[in-house]
């Protein structure tokens, strides 16, 4: 079994699913008393919220490269990191170390292409709904992408600053997330990517019709398997 990098705290809400949820699967897969190999880094999220905010995204880099190295010099075979957004500096990190980075919007969209899904919706933080380090991710798949319109967005975005990163879930987020997957599937959308890792503690599959993909679940899932050995 490889040893896992993670590169965490983005926000440890998310980050704790990812450790449950990874350790499941290797139980699962291999039984017993297995659990997974891995180390894990946690960064102070209100560094890397204010630079974002900003536009420092240099700055956010160069911070998380020196995770990346840390990770590595731990022992770690290849990285995860475990936030959407920050895969906006992914290019920076992988440049930074020798181990791999498995890249959370190349996972999600191998089960999108799995699942024949061509025109996808999108939620996420603004950063990853409109600019192109995802999106455009997404369409060297080959995947048509939808995102929220401008009022939508900006519900989308304040709900994970100022809510789920906080640990809070509030019933009339969710019915406004609701909302958004609904106006999403009645532009196009087959199924729409939950593209921030706090997202899937507001809004679940049992929740809609809409098929929705669980970017958290997807890219913990894909280390189990790389870690075994089995992609």
């Amino acid at each position: 079994m490889k040893t896992i990098g993670l590169i965490g705290g983005m926000s440890w809400e998310s980050t704790q699913t990812y450790y449950r949820l990874i350790n499941q699967r290797v139980r699962a897969e291999l039984g017993g008393l297995h659990s997974a190999k891995l180390v894990l880094y946690s960064v102070d999220f209100a560094e890397i919220e204010a630079l974002q905010h900003q536009g420092n995204w240099q700055a956010t880099g160069d911070i998380l490269e020196s995770v990346a190295q840390s990770l590595e010099s731990a022992g770690a075979e290849f990285l995860v990191l475990c936030t959407n957004t920050m895969h906006k500096v992914a290019s920076q990190l992988e440049r930074s170390v020798n181990a791999p980075l498995l890249h959370i919007a190349d996972a999600t969209a191998n089960v999108l292409k799995k699942d024949g899904i061509t025109c996808v919706g999108l939620l996420g933080t603004r950063f990853t709904m409109e600019q192109t380090f995802y999106i455009g991710r997404l369409q060297d798949h080959g995947i048509q992408v939808v995102v929220p319109n401008e009022p939508e967005r900006e519900i989308v975005h304040s709900v994970i600053y100022n809510e789920l990163c906080q640990g809070v879930v509030k019933p009339d987020s969710k019915a406004m997330y609701l909302d958004v997957v609904a106006s999403l599937a009645e532009r196009g959308a087959q199924g729409v990517i939950l593209g921030c890792t706090e997202i899937g503690l507001l809004i679940q599959s049992s929740d809609t019709e809409v098929k929705l993909y669980d970017t958290t679940e997807i890219h913990a899932e894909q280390a189990v398997q790389y870690a075994l050995g089995r992609i």
